[in-house]
């Protein structure tokens, strides 16, 4: 048969042993240099053994000196074609551009921009205004201290009425009965302090006989005070009282209790009817307390619960000053006047304690939760509430909350039953409203806290209401990830602020800044790294305690502990997560642990905190950030660049003095990549793509080497010039100048600009630089084609899987694009043919066919890119001289001593490159 005569033609034992050996050479087809036409040309008039005897002698060693003039051009575009990112100081081993370019992609995610902090009014840092809405952020803070004295009643009761307990509340309570003492663990904000004041609200409600039966004990007095006044009964400590203390355990210096400490107070408490709650956060200082049999970790609040709660307090309370107003359905429609209150009553969000657990209204406010509070025997079974002492707490519990019900029906006649439906509209609208996916991606938060469900529950009710907009709405729920932040960082070392304490003899001696240091170090990096493991997350944070632990105290050496860290802690304290997900390693993906903050919102809203209003500490993260430019893993390098773009967008003028332009001029290409990196998340805002331009553009125009190598790549991504013409002029006059010093990087940034909507235009000029006059320019679209074919798609693509490039991460990107691009396909065919065709790319470009047509298949016979190989291979493969060529090559693949191809694989190759009817023509008109 014809066909299998072509078809086994791959076969035939007459391909060379060497795999360097010479192909035969192909006329061109208009798109090989002119230049090399005559030297490939195996007939030309210059061909050794043409003319006269007498010039035979002369024409050989003409022909020996085009030969090796052949192959140092040869030699030289080889070298041309080198990794860019490895070209300079010995680098040991490529930068991984695939896991470089996932990196930046899930660094960009995490700190998508866009979210409008400065929209929020923060003149005052005291407090927000948002509508009708107060803030108090002071009372949020968590540097402030807890006075001595007792609890209001009136506190009391709002407790008793809206706290929500957390699961495991009634285990809680029984450990207290039980001993007397409690030592309650939880991260600051998330409802303990509220929960220790519920536990000894109900535990000292019938045991105590006075006004004043729980109080706060003085932080700054401690364990061993608090027992010696108990023991005592001095100074308004009575019988049956409930303590709560929150002991100052996170300043430097600072011992905290020991068993023995716990114990005499227990025993005092005993002694005298009574109960303390000591309440410590999460961290090393306070595990060996919670470890103790005192201790206790306290769950958080539900957040769904949290907000139906405190969303239908709002209502309700507004409902029914509408009625009794006369305003009607209770809708939006009367005016502030009219319903003679603010829509959102006012938020409580700063609350009564210092964790921002208060929330809750007024004395008198409905308190009807039952049945969202989902108070059921299974819940109940599941917090350890069972037996007769639990059921009987219960009851009485039930019963209070039924009297306080009644009484408040009685005082507020418009809670009573909504005839008229108006409240359940609002209700069901509310919760519509709370699921909105704008609403939502505003917010940003996995969960909120008790005073954010708070603040979050006002907004969605005076929205409703119709005295918060829209607008005012989003806002602010994008302030709750602000005021998360300005909590975090707000006076962390005030007490290193203070004078030390020292005999005026010797030198103060500070110490303990590095544990001080270390959550906000572990916040910040969390923030620049998010998404990378946690291990990299951790070892970033260390590296940062210390530059601020030396800038905080330049004349001692900071001392970390080795063995005192706690995973779990720093987990709580920083609101984030673990997850299990992939880790390059070595351009190899593995399973790792990764870890998040629990909030889209939150690593934008601590960068802009810490940029915005710290600026002291702007000199150790920007020495951190050079360090972590340094780093070898692409994990922690672009995710670092990313991050310092987006600083460099809140103040331009330090970002680049400090940060892009020292790094753009560094000796190595890892550091340059970070600048090039962070210039273009500058340019991604458009307040600032102007001004990157234009520092681009003088970089490629009057910068040294290092700046116009960096300008390269920041062009490569797209968004450093006015149009794709500029980028590929800018790229092209940074290639051809110093006879080609800059072309490996130009021609690898024209490869990743092939990946952006305006390929074709990219491809367009390509074709024009193969036909120049200029050989520099001729080169640098030679050394992009070949490099085209080498490229995998992972290694240049910013698009997530998902897209038609996206889903061929692992193929080059030739084959990509012309089988997600049909009409791009004759274009890519003749830039590719005419690097075959042209002898400086010749053997360059034989050795990336070579790996196109080792793609089709993978190692275990599963079809990879033969999608593409079939659409390229029959325009690549027109004419019987380039068929001749492909012959030879697949025949070269076949006697590979390392890698022989098959010839089962040979052949299909060879069908898939000559169709059926092209090779039934051939034949005929071979055998006549």
């Amino acid at each position: 048969m014809a066909d299998e005569a072509v078809a086994e033609r791959p076969a035939e034992p007459a391909a060379p042993k060497a795999k360097d050996a010479r192909s035969p050479e192909a006329p061109p087809r208009g798109g090989a240099r002119g230049d090399d036409k005559a030297k490939d040309a195996p007939d030309g008039a210059n061909a050794p053994g043409s003319g006269d005897a007498s010039d035979s002698g002369s024409s050989a060693d003409d022909a020996a000196e085009r030969e090796k003039e052949r192959e140092r051009a040869a030699d030289r575009f080889k070298d041309r074609t080198r990794d860019p990112l490895t070209e300079e100081q010995g680098e040991e081993e490529p930068t991984d551009a695939a896991a470089a370019t996932r990196a930046r992609r899930s660094g960009q995610k995490l700190l998508a921009s866009g979210r409008d902090f400065i929209g929020l009014d923060r003149s005052d840092v005291g407090q927000l205004h948002i509508g009708d809405i107060n803030i108090r952020l002071d009372a949020l803070r968590s540097g402030l201290s807890m006075r001595d004295g007792p609890v209001p009643e009136e506190e009391l009761l709002r407790i008793r009425r809206t706290h929500i307990e957390p699961e495991g509340y009634v285990r809680l309570r029984r450990a207290l009965v039980a001993r007397r003492l409690l030592v309650l663990g939880g991260a600051p904000g998330t409802g303990r302090v509220s929960t220790a004041l519920a536990l000894l609200e109900e535990v000292t409600r019938e045991g105590a006989r006075n006004s004043e039966r729980v109080r706060r004990a003085d932080p700054e007095r401690g364990v061993r005070e608090l027992a010696a006044q108990v023991a005592a009964g001095e100074g308004g400590h009575l019988r049956g009282t409930g303590y709560l203390l929150e002991p100052a355990l996170d300043r430097p210096g600072t011992l905290p209790p020991d068993g023995m400490d716990l114990d005499q107070l227990a025993s005092a408490l005993a002694e005298r009817g009574s109960y303390a709650v000591v309440v410590v956060s999460v961290g090393s200082a306070a595990n060996p307390l919670l470890a103790g049999r005192y201790g206790a970790i306290c769950p958080p609040a539900p957040t769904r619960e949290l907000v139906a709660v405190r969303l239908r307090e709002r209502l309700e309370e507004e409902h029914g000053d509408l009625l009794r107003n006369g305003g009607g359905q209770g809708g939006p429609g009367g005016s502030r006047d009219e319903r003679g209150r603010g829509g959102a009553g006012g938020s409580r969000a700063g609350g009564q304690d210092r964790d921002g657990d208060g929330g809750g209204g007024p004395d008198g406010d409905t308190r009807d939760r039952d049945e969202d509070r989902g108070r059921t025997d299974a819940s109940r079974d599941r917090n350890g509430d069972g037996g007769p002492d639990g059921d009987s707490r219960d009851r009485d519990r039930n019963r209070d909350r039924d009297r306080d019900r009644s009484r408040d029906s009685g005082r507020h006649p418009g809670r009573g039953p909504d005839g008229d439906g108006a409240l359940s509209r609002l209700l069901a609208r509310a919760a519509e409203l709370r699921e909105d996916p704008e609403v939502t991606e505003a917010v940003g938060l996995d969960d909120l806290r008790p005073a954010e469900a708070e603040l979050f529950a006002s907004l969605l009710a005076g929205h409703l209401l119709g005295s918060v907009s829209r607008e005012e709405l989003l806002s602010g729920c994008r302030g709750l990830a602000a005021v998360q932040a300005y909590e975090w960082f707000a006076g962390v070392d005030r007490a290193l602020a203070a004078p030390p304490p020292g005999d005026g003899r010797t030198p103060p001696v500070r110490s303990g800044t590095a544990a001080l240091f270390h959550p906000v170090a572990f916040r910040i990096a969390l923030a620049v790294l998010g998404g990378a493991s946690h291990s990299a997350v951790s070892a970033a944070a260390h590296l940062l305690t210390w530059e601020l632990s030396v800038q905080s105290d330049p004349d001692s050496t900071p001392a970390r502990p080795l063995f005192c860290d706690d995973p779990e802690s720093d987990l709580a304290l920083s609101r984030a997560r673990p997850a299990d997900g992939i880790v390059d390693v070595a351009g190899s993906e593995v399973t790792g642990r990764l870890i998040f903050y629990r909030g889209s919102a939150l690593p934008a809203a601590v960068l802009a905190e810490l940029w915005d209003r710290h600026f002291p500490v702007r000199a150790p993260v920007v020495r951190w950030l050079r360090l972590l430019a340094d780093d070898p893993r692409p994990q922690v390098t672009m995710r670092a660049a990313v991050a310092a773009g987006e600083l460099s967008v809140r103040d331009f003028e330090h970002g680049y003095a400090e940060l892009i332009r020292p790094l753009a001029e560094a000796p190595t290409p890892r550091r340059r990549v970070f600048a090039a990196t962070a210039l273009d998340q500058a340019a991604g805002h458009a307040s600032h793509r102007r001004a990157v331009r234009k520092v681009v553009d003088n970089w490629s125009r009057h910068g040294t080497p290092a700046l116009r190598w960096t300008a390269a790549m920041a062009l490569g991504y797209g968004r450093s010039a006015d149009s794709m013409d500029d980028t590929l002029d800018t790229l092209a006059d940074i290639g051809v100048r110093d006879d080609g010093e800059q072309l490996a990087v130009a021609s690898l940034n024209v490869v990743r600009l092939l990946t952006l909507p305006e390929c074709a235009t990219v491809l367009r000029r390509l074709a024009d630089w193969t036909a120049h006059r200029g050989e520099e320019y001729q080169d640098l679209a030679l050394v992009s084609i070949v490099r085209l074919a080498l490229t995998d798609v992972d290694e240049v693509l910013d698009d997530e899987p998902g897209t038609p490039l996206g889903d061929r991460g692992d193929w080059p990107l030739l084959l990509a694009l012309t089988a997600t691009r049909p009409e791009l396909t004759g274009r890519l065919a003749d830039l590719f043919w005419t690097a075959l065709n042209t002898a400086r790319s010749r053997d360059v470009a034989l050795d990336a066919l070579e790996t196109l047509l080792r793609s089709a298949a993978r190692k275990d016979g599963r079809e990879w890119t033969r999608e593409g190989l079939a659409a390229l291979l029959p325009v690549l493969i027109a004419k019987e001289p380039d068929q001749r060529r492909l012959d030879w090559l697949l025949r070269r693949m076949m006697r590979d001593q390392d890698r022989p191809l098959a010839a089962e694989r040979a052949r299909a190759l060879w069908r898939l490159a000559v169709p059926a009817p092209r090779r039934r023509s051939e034949e005929e008109e071979s055998h006549g």
